[in-house]
């Protein structure tokens, strides 16, 4: 007669500082234990550390039971996503244990499309676009695709782009499919404030099938892509793994100006 091979909890720490929404998480086998999150990008530095003691304290957590750490890597805020991956990178070298990036937009387009489906109740081929918005009329975002409520699949990488560009590329895009009626809808998520008009120009080739969605990032969906890549026996090289920046910042910007 065999014994049942008793199989050992997978718990990971995940979480991300690259927008307005500081969030970390618990997870153990795809299953949220403890998740905290708090609005305002100025206190990030100051509060992360404490909200990972509390998050763990609260889930019952000791640094010896953690697996992994997940940690969204951007794009995003310049300051905040070093504030995670820094955090993250100092975890993972203090209690020798992997990390791995994580796409913050990958994060915000599964977070912001599971979330939306649930209220919704759509569950079938979807185009899903995160934004992030980067000033000045452009946006970091990319393009996924889903059926029911699997990972996201990419499309496209992530990159800053003008939203009036994109959205033009999108239209072309939808032009172009071999059978339209296949997909079910497209949905924009994330931070779409500034940029709903441009978004609305699609109306005309999807109806009520084009939805707008605001979302802010939840840990939980940096955490069930990470455990997916540490699952899969995937880390990250600890010293080399360095934030998602896809532009200049403004003063290196600013230096190239200079004659």
């Amino acid at each position: 007669m065999s014994k049942t091979q008793k199989i050992e909890p997978q718990r990971i720490l995940a979480l991300d500082t690259s927008t307005t929404s500081l969030t970390v998480a618990v997870m153990e086998n795809g299953q949220v234990l403890h998740e905290m999150s708090e609005l305002g990008e100025r206190n990030h530095s100051i509060r992360i550390l404490s909200i990972v003691e509390e998050v763990l304290k609260i889930s019952g957590t000791v640094n010896s039971q953690l697996k992994g750490i997940a940690v969204g890597i951007g794009p995003g805020s310049y300051t905040g996503t070093r504030i995670a991956v820094t955090a993250a990178k100092t975890l993972a070298w203090a209690w020798n244990i992997p990390v791995v990036g994580i796409s913050s937009l990958h994060s915000v387009a599964y977070g912001g499309y599971s979330e939306a489906i649930h209220v919704e109740g759509r569950n079938q081929l979807n185009w899903i676009v995160p934004l992030m918005d980067a000033r000045r009329g452009q946006v970091y975002t990319a393009l996924f695709s889903t059926s029911d409520d699997h990972i996201p699949n990419r499309l496209e990488p992530d990159a800053i782009r003008l939203m009036e560009q994109w959205v033009e590329g999108l239209a072309k895009r939808l032009e172009t499919l071999s059978d339209p009626d296949k997909l079910v809808s497209l949905w924009f998520v994330g931070d779409i404030n500034l940029h709903k008009e441009v978004a609305e120009r699609l109306r005309g080739y999807l109806g009520d099938r084009l939805h707008i969605v605001p979302y802010d990032l939840n840990a939980r969906f940096v955490g069930l892509l990470g455990e997916q890549r540490l699952n899969q026996g995937e880390m990250d090289d600890l010293h080399a793994l360095i934030p998602n920046y896809t532009q200049l910042t403004e003063a290196e910007a600013n230096l190239l100006r200079k004659p």
